[in-house]
């Protein structure tokens, strides 16, 4: 069922790198087979956001075929000496994503800002020049592009696949500032899950409907002051306390 305030965007590149935590241990990374919830909430917020409301994620659609390539990569040694590390990126991607946003309940001093034509128009107007952050797939070396699209339109690489089963995987972090639960609201937490690829789409579960999860450690929410959200006013007063012209 679609959302009144939905969004459908399509979103490609050469690469794509949504790495599995677990084989950051030795340096090395190696990528997912699709996108994971966090890594496309991420473009979402890209493309428009504000602490008003927070991005879901209903649904991605896998349009090209799954290719992996593995590139030798030397990564930066703060304390010196040369190493190289193998990144296994995917190759040649695209994707469609249908996604609506709901109101921050943990904002409620933004309640003011919740008009929900204002935020929906300007983050079609936002997805129709690219977003208004850079774009990228898992990583900032994995440049990608953003543009509005019909989830359902064209022809997928796995279309006519019935299912195919991915495994356990990342779901993504809850912080803070957006977390359901009550006992979450001041930590930091790593979910997973364990999605389908089912004719060429995998449809997310809830953030909170995770049942795999993990408390990292403890975080408080950001603070951008009283009242609505004034963006650069609240930057010009920070610098001027710190002496900054």
């Amino acid at each position: 069922m679609k959302k009144e305030n939905s969004i459908e965007f399509k979103v490609y590149g050469r690469r794509a790198l949504f790495s599995d935590p677990i084989n950051r241990i030795g340096g090395e990374k190696f990528s997912y087979s699709i996108p994971t919830y966090q890594a496309l909430k991420g473009i979402a917020e890209s493309i428009y956001w504000k602490p008003t409301f927070v991005w879901v994620i209903d649904k991605v659609r896998v349009m090209k075929p799954i290719q992996t390539e593995s590139v030798g990569i030397r990564p930066i040694e703060y304390g010196g000496g040369n190493t190289l590390s193998y990144y296994t990126y995917l190759r040649n991607v695209e994707y469609h994503v249908k996604a609506h946003f709901e109101w921050n309940e943990n904002r409620s001093n933004l309640q003011e800002d919740r008009n929900e034509n204002k935020h929906f128009f300007i983050a079609k107007r936002m997805l129709e020049r690219g977003g208004r952050r850079d774009v990228f797939l898992g990583t900032r070396e994995c440049q990608a592009y953003a543009e509005p699209c019909e989830f359902d339109e064209g022809k997928g690489a796995y279309d006519e696949l019935e299912e195919w089963a991915m495994g356990p995987m990342f779901h993504g972090m809850t912080y803070p500032d957006d977390a359901v639960r009550e006992e979450e609201k001041e930590m930091m937490t790593a979910r997973f899950w364990n999605p389908v690829l089912k004719k060429g789409v995998v449809e997310f579960i809830r953030p909170e409907y995770c049942k795999i999860r993990r408390e990292l450690r403890s975080m408080m929410g950001k603070q951008f002051g009283s009242g609505n959200f004034s963006g650069l006013e609240e930057f010009h007063a920070l610098f001027e306390k710190e002496g900054v012209k």
